[in-house]
C-alpha cells in the first residue's frame, strides 16, 4: 500500500482497511488544525489507487470496512468515486462499508441521486467536521461555512441514506463565547439529527494560527472544568432521535458514550456529578491526540 505522510482517520476505523485515495484536506485552512501542513491537496492517480485495492484483496481478507483517506475522499469527482467503490466491491466482496471524510464544499457538488448512487455502491458512512453551530466562531476558525450550510449539507447526506458522523470540539469558541458556542452546537446538532456525534477536547498544535492567538494572548483555552460544563450545556441543548454521542476520544477530560435520548438525563448527571468533584477527570498526562 502506498501511504504519503501523515494518515489520519476516526476512531471507529480503527481497524479498517486504510486506502489513500487524496492527499491532504481539499480546504486545509482551518485555523486550529496542523494535521496537513505539508501536503498539497491532489487526487492519487487511478493506476495506484487500483494497485493498493488488489494489494489489499491479497493481504487484508479479514478487514470489513474501507476508510479512503485522507481529509475530504468525497470530493473526488464522481466518475471517478464510483470506478474506486465498484473496484471495492469486485475485489474485496468481504467488504461491508466504506467510508470517508466529507466537508460542505464536497457534499455540495454531490447531486442528492450522485450520493445515493454511492451509497448503493457500498459509500455508508460519511465523517463531517462541524466544530461549532456558533456563526462567529465558524467564521474566527475559517472553516469556510455558515451553521445553516452545515445543516443543509448533513441533511443532504442522511437525506441519501449515507450514515453521518459529526464532529465538535470543546474549547474552540475560547472563554468568551463558551455558552453560545455549546448552545448552538446542539441546536445545529438536533436540525441535522446525525447517526453520531464525536466530542473532542480541543488541543492547541504548536505551530497553527489558533496556537499563536493563545501565545500572543488573543485566545483562552478554556480549562478541564470549564469545558465540561460545556459539554454538558451541548448535551443539555440537543436532540436526536437515535443517535450516539461520543466524548470518549482521547482528549477529553471525562469518557462519555451516550445513546439518545434513552441515556441524555443519565448522562447530564454524571456530568454534574463531576463538576462537582465527585467524579474523578482523566490527569493532563493521559491525553492526547
Amino acid at each position: 500500500m502506498e501511504y504519503k505522510g501523515n494518515i489520519i482517520r476516526p476512531p471507529s476505523e480503527a481497524d479498517s482497511i486504510l486506502l489513500q485515495v487524496t492527499l491532504g484536506c481539499s480546504h486545509n485552512k482551518c485555523r486550529f488544525c496542523g494535521t496537513y501542513p505539508d501536503k498539497r491537496f491532489a487526487i492519487k492517480s487511478d493506476e495506484t489507487i487500483m494497485a493498493d485495492i488488489a494489494y489489499a484483496a491479497r493481504h487484508f481478507k479479514r478487514q470489513r470496512r474501507v476508510f479512503l483517506c485522507d481529509g475530504d475522499a468525497l470530493i473526488i469527482p464522481q466518475k471517478r468515486l464510483l470506478k474506486i467503490l465498484k473496484e471495492i466491491q469486485a475485489q474485496l466482496p468481504w467488504v461491508t462499508r466504506v467510508g470517508v471524510y466529507a466537508n460542505t464544499k464536497s457534499i455540495r457538488m454531490k447531486t442528492p441521486e450522485e450520493l445515493v448512487q454511492l451509497r448503493d455502491h457500498g459509500l455508508g458512512i460519511a465523517y463531517m467536521g462541524l466544530e461549532t453551530g456558533d456563526d462567529v466562531t465558524l467564521k474566527a476558525i475559517n472553516k469556510g461555512a455558515s451553521a445553516e450550510t452545515m445543516i443543509a449539507m448533513g441533511r443532504k447526506v442522511r437525506e441519501a441514506g449515507i450514515k453521518l458522523s459529526v464532529t465538535v470540539l470543546l474549547g474552540i469558541a475560547g472563554r468568551e463565547r463558551s455558552d453560545v458556542h455549546a448552545r448552538e452546537t446542539g441546536r445545529v446538532l438536533t436540525a441535522i439529527d446525525p447517526e453520531y456525534v464525536g466530542a473532542l477536547s480541543l488541543m492547541l498544535i504548536p505551530g497553527t494560527p489558533m496556537y499563536e492567538d493563545h501565545e500572543a494572548g488573543r485566545f483562552e483555552l478554556p480549562g478541564p472544568m470549564e469545558m465540561l460544563r460545556e459539554l454538558r450545556i451541548m448535551i443539555a441543548h440537543t436532540d436526536m432521535s437515535r443517535g450516539l454521542f461520543h466524548a470518549n476520544h482521547a482528549s477529553n477530560y471525562l469518557p462519555i458514550r451516550a445513546r439518545f435520548p434513552k441515556e441524555k438525563e443519565k448522562t447530564l448527571a454524571l456530568i454534574d456529578e463531576a463538576l462537582q468533584g465527585r467524579v474523578n477527570l482523566k490527569p493532563e498526562w493521559m491525553r492526547a491526540l
